[in-house]
């Protein structure tokens, strides 16, 4: 088996913005030379999230607008008075949605339905370059 590491760095406004990355990790795992196996993606840090969408407009709003329902902004977090800043809800938004994925790889092509995008997101109050580490394991 081979393991191979790439790091990507994207930058997303504030607030649960959010980029495509799937061109990025197909590109890597072509590179790779590797025919089947596994890629991880990994967003570094407790504010940023990894998932799959549809990635079209209307959910780009859509998304951002569900996690304000799951996890108001205008409300205090617990978080905010051991740090004293304001990015609790980030953290939990993070939580909720998770900072890796792991897609499946055959004959050197992601295993994702026509209509699905890798993704990473920002949910932090400031705008980041947020760190994604692609790991590919396979043969």
């Amino acid at each position: 088996m081979t393991i191979k590491t790439k790091t990507i760095h994207v930058d997303l406004l504030a607030d649960g913005d959010m980029a495509d990355i799937s061109r990025e990790v197909q590109g890597f795992l072509s590179a790779s030379g590797l025919s089947n196996g596994i890629v991880t993606v990994f967003s570094v840090g407790s504010t940023g999230a990894v998932s799959t969408i549809e990635y079209e407009p209307g959910l780009k709003k859509d998304i951002p607008r569900a996690l304000e329902r799951i996890a108001p902004s205008n409300i205090d977090y617990e978080h905010h008075k051991t740090w004293h800043d304001d990015n609790g809800r980030g953290h939990v938004c993070s939580t909720i949605i998770g900072t890796s994925l792991v897609v499946p790889f055959i004959d050197g092509k992601l295993s994702l339905g026509t209509w699905q995008q890798i993704i990473v997101m920002n949910l932090d109050t400031s705008p980041r370059k947020r760190e994604v580490v692609l790991q590919v394991m396979g043969e």
